[in-house]
């Protein structure tokens, strides 16, 4: 019982440091200027370490000391969750255009017209071989970081499971297993609750004072403290990792235990015995359109309530961490309850996998058609009479802005600026803490000329609670299926292929569905971006996205894949 409660803890903390970088991968490419089509490949590439190396550890999973292998596991998991935070330390603090001079920089983005100086320097600085240099060392840390994440997790659920079944009794061994896999489906939950808090500190708190963070976290320009978070995680993997060197190779096996012996049949054999079976087959090929789907939700839903909503990156894990996946693990519940008050045969099994996923359908189809357009942003979604987009506009011609400024304020007309200078603002008014309140005098804005700091949002916020009701059933809906699904392949195939199978098929959702469903979902999006920055003359992250584009390859994609689980 002992190893089976630091087992649930160990699990718990390997799937926050997963968890975890997907609740702040939007603020990671905002901090490094990635796309999402990047950041996916990112997220998906702790699969690629983990998937190389499976296949040999279910093979040797007898002949080794599990526990000792578990912890060391664990220390690799430790060491790759500190390894993804070595970014913030090895770079400069995080730069942004703004108004008010402050210590980093002398420079400030309003209208100065005739002087061309100031400006100059400030796109032309921004470029030196070391900033080049550092994009590189970051993803180069945080790619090497990700496999060692994966073959770090390699030993740990294999073994652990393996090794409380051998142990444990046939009557308890259910309820041991039932824990642990509770535990797997809270774990992302809590991750994405971590992120939650995490992102609501700047991301420089350890390099500047608070005095000089002149960002409130409702700004577009805020970067929330991303790495905080994979200190936490690394930590509590470390103190998870600490009792499995206590632990024997083998343990007194609780009482009341009939041992089973397998017969090892070859590899190929067995591996085309279950891929020539049309369950087997068909029911794997269901569960990869159902994983495709949750890992593009799973790392991008955050992302898409950001910018449909407007909300914090803060707030959209909340709500991810609090309101969905605790809904799918309503839905998990809900459909083994079913199965185990029914006692349903496999016909009956198929027909509830098939019904959860109508239903879910039915739920998912309307979130289509629950978002607004992108705002109006001058030059870049929208062009008014007096021709603003040309360069020889008349309103801002005198301004000297750089291309690359990005300060967004929303003027008085409900058109959004990505600078002052753009906009043709001259005059900004400071509060009390060294906060922005207005800006005047922007001559490219009619009637007052005047503006306030921060995007003017979407607008979309009478859709939002909508939206999640609706995505939250939808999801209850399609989990439904989880359990009866598993049993349609336990029950199918012959007893001793069962741990093979299995296998099997976590190693075809990894290949078909974990790895790539991230990256695809990721090149969607980039589709839909508008205007990217640029860095050091390569395509950044993106500033503006076409939010009716975004929602309809977003979720069509998602709606694609359920209709092919269906």
């Amino acid at each position: 019982q002992f190893f089976v409660f630091c087992h649930g803890l160990l699990q718990l903390s390997q799937l926050l440091v997963s968890g975890y970088l997907k609740s702040s991968i939007s603020t990671i490419e905002r901090r490094y200027g990635l796309s999402s089509q990047t950041s996916g490949l990112l997220a998906s590439f702790n699969e690629v370490g983990n998937t190389l190396l499976i296949v040999f550890v279910s093979y040797f999973g007898s002949r080794v000391h599990r526990p000792r292998l578990i912890g060391c596991g664990a220390i690799l998991v430790s060491l790759a969750s500190f390894l993804m935070s070595l970014p913030h330390f090895i770079t400069g603090p995080y730069e942004y255009d703004q108004s008010v001079a402050s210590t980093f920089s002398n420079t400030t983005d309003l209208c100065q017209p005739g002087a061309a100086g100031p400006w100059a320097n400030l796109s032309a600085a921004s470029c030196t071989p070391r900033a080049s240099r550092e994009n590189h060392e970051v993803l180069l840390v945080m790619f090497v970081a990700q496999v060692l994440l994966g073959v770090g997790g390699v030993p740990i659920q294999p073994f652990g499971i393996s090794y409380i079944d051998d142990f444990a009794s046939e009557r308890n061994s259910p309820l041991y297993l039932g824990i642990l896999f509770s535990v797997t489906v809270i774990g992302p939950g809590v991750a994405f609750m971590l992120g939650s808090a995490m992102l609501r500190f700047y991301v420089d708190i350890d390099k500047v004072g608070a005095a000089e963070v002149q960002l409130t976290n409702k700004d577009p320009r805020w970067v929330g403290a991303w790495w905080l978070g994979f200190l936490v995680a690394a930590s509590l993997v470390a103190l998870s990792a600490l009792p499995y060197f206590f632990f024997p190779r083998e343990m007194p096996r609780e009482v009341g235990e009939v041992l089973h012996t397998h017969t090892q049949l070859g590899f190929p054999v067995v591996l085309l015995r279950n891929l020539r079976h049309p369950v087997y087959l068909l029911v794997v090929l269901a569960q990869v359109n159902i994983s495709a789907m949750v890992a593009g939700l799973a790392t991008f839903m955050g992302k898409f309530l950001e910018r449909q909503f407007s909300l914090t990156a803060s707030l959209a894990n909340m709500i991810i961490g609090a309101v969905n996946i605790p809904g799918a693990m309503v839905g998990i519940v809900v459909g083994g309850a079913i199965l185990k008050r029914f006692q349903m045969s496999l016909r009956q099994c198929s027909a509830l996998c098939v019904l959860g996923m109508l239903l879910c359908l039915l739920g998912a189809f309307p979130l289509l058609f629950l978002g607004c357009p992108t705002q109006r942003v001058a030059g870049v979604t929208y062009w008014d009479s007096s021709g603003f987009g040309h360069h020889d506009m008349e309103c801002n011609a005198q301004c000297h802005c750089p291309e690359r400024g990005f300060n967004p304020i929303c003027g008085s007309d409900g058109v959004e600026y990505t600078s002052p200078c753009s906009a043709g603002c001259r005059n900004v008014n400071i509060g009390t803490n060294s906060s922005v309140l207005n800006y005047t005098e922007c001559s490219c804005i009619p009637g007052p000329g005047l503006a306030r700091p921060g995007t003017c949002g979407t607008g979309c916020s009478h859709l939002f609670v909508p939206f999640v009701v609706l995505s939250c059933l939808a999801g209850i809906l399609a989990s439904t299926s989880h359990t009866p699904s598993f049993m349609l392949i336990l029950r199918s195939i012959q007893p001793e292929d069962k741990s093979f199978a299995v296998g099997i098929q976590f190693m075809l959702l990894r290949v078909l569905a974990w790895m790539p469903g991230p990256v695809l979902y990721g090149s969607a999006i980039d589709t839909t971006c508008i205007l990217w920055e640029r860095r050091c003359d390569r395509r950044a992250a993106c500033r503006y996205y076409d939010n009716t584009l975004f929602r309809q390859r977003y979720l069509g994609l998602q709606f694609f894949f359920e209709v092919g689980a269906f």
